[in-house]
């Protein structure tokens, strides 16, 4: 496996620049307001290298019949390895919590959506024994770009079309709509009512990706190596940075269901809360926890009266924060093209490495980044300022 070890970005015309380039492919929409990046960020990224170092080399014995998650770098059964993994899009308003096979994703991207309420992009490896994964909510533009980087068959219930349309029906787009396949690819629980009560799963995925003929193995868009691992020999703590920062709780923000992760230092892991409680799976009880968290700040405009969002998926200007292991270094990212993963780097434009397990990605709207908080194992405020406790009432009917 090989990185670069310095960041090789070109500068390009602002219109380029909003979502990335790459004549091979086609490209994110921009916002109808471009911006422009400082002379200072240009510079300051706008280096590029020709040489290639040796990185990280894999000296952990993979047990026979075994190959490398794509998704968490454990360890999985090598008929796994070129099969699509599913991209859902999960409900995330409290009618719909608990969820039920979210345990079982090994990457979760949550967004903001109109009303500020959040929706998950749940990424599952192996999933067709999973008999029930949702409630599945409609799609948001933006979440198909994030699927678009892992290959991954697309499950969503609608959208507004006048934003999703466009998108939705690239010949390149694989996905499950469960306005036009309600019975097949999906089906409705009787313990909900309409639109909580959405469901799919490995069984009825399998119907309509019959249906609608898409390959179950990776298309001529998948890119191997999306993040860039290190292994359980060689676990990264961080403590190769001075600037590193504790990091045993943090907050994302988000003013409806307040999300935070709690640090385990038995096992590792950051567990989730959400809406004041345990964030659990309904049909195992487990409680979500994951090895990476990352915060990725990201560019927004708001597109109408409605509310209807626009974020920037493809950007090379913009920053966040990586946790594992109970510490926080500042990070940048960067994705050039539809289908190229989003890369991570540190602050000398290095590729962070990602420890083994699960990882949950919170897309943060960049101007409100200052709600970040974390706070060490002692309960003091290492980033940000304040705890989220804002009793600030939102219409939560604006969601569609």
């Amino acid at each position: 496996m090989k990185r670069l070890s310095v960041l090789a970005l070109t500068v390009l015309a602002s219109s380029l620049l909003l979502f990335g380039c790459g004549k091979e492919e086609p490209t994110q929409e921009a916002p109808e307001t471009a911006q422009e990046p400082t002379q200072e960020t240009a510079d300051d990224l706008a280096m590029e290298s020709e040489t290639e170092e040796p990185g990280f080399v894999d000296d952990e014995e993979i047990p026979a019949g075994m190959v490398r998650s794509q998704l968490t770098n454990e360890f999985i059964d090598k008929s796994l390895a070129q099969k699509r993994p599913i991209a859902v899009m999960i409900n995330n308003i409290i009618d719909a919590i608990p969820h039920s096979g979210i345990s079982q994703a090994g990457v979760i991207y949550e967004c903001v959506v109109e009303g500020s309420i959040t929706r998950l992009l749940a990424v599952f490896e192996d999933w067709e024994n999973i008999e029930k994964i949702g409630p599945v909510r409609s799609c948001r533009d933006y979440f198909v770009y994030w699927a678009y980087e892992w290959d991954a068959i697309y499950c969503h219930f609608g959208g507004p079309k006048l934003y999703v349309d466009s998108v939705l029906k690239r010949e390149d787009t694989d996905n499950l709509d469960g306005t036009s396949l309600d019975g097949t690819a999906f089906f409705r629980s009787s313990d909900r009512v309409i639109p909580h009560n959405a469901y799919t799963g490995g069984s009825y995925v399998l119907k309509g990706v019959e249906k609608k003929g898409y390959s179950l193995t990776h298309t001529s868009n998948y890119r191997e190596g999306h993040f860039y691992f290190t292994n359980n020999l060689h676990p990264n703590d961080l403590s190769q940075y001075s600037s590193a920062i504790n990091a045993a709780y943090m907050e994302p923000g988000y003013l409806v269901n307040k999300p935070w992760f709690e640090y385990n230092a038995e096992d590792g892991l950051y567990y989730r809360y959400q809406y004041g409680k345990a964030h659990t799976d309904m049909e195992n009880g487990q409680q979500l926890a994951f090895k990476n968290v990352i915060f990725q700040n990201t560019y927004y405009e708001t597109r109408d009266d409605h509310g209807y969002l626009a974020f920037q998926d493809h950007d090379d200007t913009r920053d966040g924060y990586y946790f594992t292991n109970g510490k926080a270094i500042h990070i940048r990212w960067k994705k050039s093209s539809d289908f190229s993963p989003t890369r991570y780097y540190d602050d000398d434009l290095n590729e962070i490495m990602l420890n083994p397990g699960k990882t949950f990605i919170c897309i943060i709207q960049d101007q409100k980044s200052d709600a970040i908080v974390v706070k060490d194992a002692d309960g003091n405020v290492t980033l940000g300022g304040e705890s989220s406790s804002s009793d600030e009432e939102i219409d939560m009917t604006a969601e569609e």
